[in-house]
Order: structure tokens, then sequence, then C-alpha cells
């Protein structure tokens, strides 16, 4: 993709991904992310044509006027959008695709010392949460999403959703998402239904052991806002 026609879809991005973003003379004014961006595609050309110290030193200023460190040897495709930024660490070695969403403290990291492939590839429309950690030369599937403050260590399937720590696989999806919705608000409770499954077993063999009929429903389970409480139609 030419040059002029990259920025003008990362501007774009932003504007579409960012409901507080009013357009792109005020996203490229004023949107570390996308000065981020810019400052890696310059420092990619010149990367790719062997002029790696300028090339670093280029990351460099960008990476202490915004925050966000980009190594001029990842690759990067068009419509890439970090929101705020700050903390955002990609490996030399990284592959994004299109449309991809990176949020503030994401890391694209390595976990070996080998000079070869060691950071990850991340598939086109994939959302990475705040402060996710996604470490190894690995694949993360198109349509994935990664929640907040999840460390992933393995790969991850097209339009599945990535919780926890270590990160879990814990939902498929129907269909793929729009690019860079991650719907923060839709994202598995792992160990609270973790703990309503075991409340339900306890009980459960409570009764048991008691003489009694176990319970038909758990005790406890969890609203819509994620608020516990006891479950209406408990019965022991």
């Amino acid at each position: 993709m030419p040059v002029l026609a990259a920025l003008r879809r990362d501007l774009a991005a932003v504007v579409a991904r960012d409901p507080a973003a009013r357009g792109p003379v005020e996203v490229a004014l004023c949107y570390p992310g996308v000065w981020a961006v810019w400052g890696y595609r310059l420092a990619h050309a010149l990367w790719e044509r062997g002029l790696h110290l300028p090339a670093r030193f280029i990351s460099q200023v960008v990476r202490m006027y915004t925050g966000i460190e980009i190594h001029p040897a990842a690759t990067i495709g068009p419509g890439f959008f970090i929101d705020h930024g700050v903390g955002v660490v990609i490996g030399e070695t990284a592959e994004i695709g299109a449309d991809v969403t990176l949020y503030q403290g994401v890391t694209l990291g390595g976990t070996s010392l080998n000079l070869g492939k060691r950071h990850p590839t991340i598939g086109d429309r994939v959302v990475v949460g705040a402060g996710a950690k996604v470490l190894g030369s690995f694949a993360v599937g198109d349509g994935a999403r990664i929640g907040a403050n999840a460390v992933v260590v393995r790969p991850v399937p097209p339009d599945s959703v990535v919780v926890g720590v270590p990160g879990e696989i814990v939902a498929g999806r129907e269909g793929r998402p729009a690019a860079g919705a991650l719907e923060h608000g839709d994202l598995p409770d792992v160990l609270g239904q973790t703990l309503i499954d075991l409340v339900a077993r306890v009980e459960q063999l409570e009764g048991l052991v008691a003489g009694g009929e176990p319970p038909r429903a758990p005790r406890y389970t969890t609203d819509a806002a994620g608020v516990w409480h006891e479950a209406a139609d408990f019965q022991i």
C-alpha cells in the first residue's frame, strides 16, 4: 500500500473506532497513538533499506514523546489503531495484520533469546485490551479478542475470546466482530463462574450427606452487572 494511502487509512481507523475523535485533523494533531504509528512507518521504511541505526533512533525519539515503543523491524498492516497508547511495546519480529486495535499497556513480546521469530503474529481485526501481554512466537487468529490484563502464551483460534492469567480461551464467536469492536462488557467471568459451580457442587454433596434432596439450582449467581446474589429459585 502506498505511504499516503496507509496514513489516510490510519486516520480513518481512529475516526471509525474512537467515539471521542471529532475528525481527522484532530486525530492527526492530538493522538499520540497515531504519531507512534506514523513514526514507525517512517522508521520501518528506513529499516527495509538497511538504514538500521537511523530507524532505531527515530523509534526511540517517538518512544520518548509518546510512551509507545515499536521496533522498526516489526511488520504492521494498514488501519492500525493504538488507543491512548502509553506503555505499548511491540517487539522486533511481531507481525500485525489489518485493522488491529491495541489499548494502553499492551505488550507483544518474546520469551526466547533466539535471533529468529520470537514475537507473536496478530491476525486481522484483532482487539487487545488494556494491559494485556501476548508473549511468544505463536499466532492470534483473525477477529480474536483478548481481554484486559490477560497474559497470552498459547495460540489463539480465530473469532475467539481470551481472558485470565494465563490466558484461557473461554468462547468462540459466531460470525466476525466489526473491526475494533472490543465489547468490554461482554467478557466472561471465568473465576466467578467457577466459584458458582463449586458452590453448587458443595450444596449438592451436603444435601446427599444429610439424606435430603440436592438443590436444583446454585445458591449464588451473578446478574448482568456482575453483582453476586442468592438465586431466587434455590431450593434445598
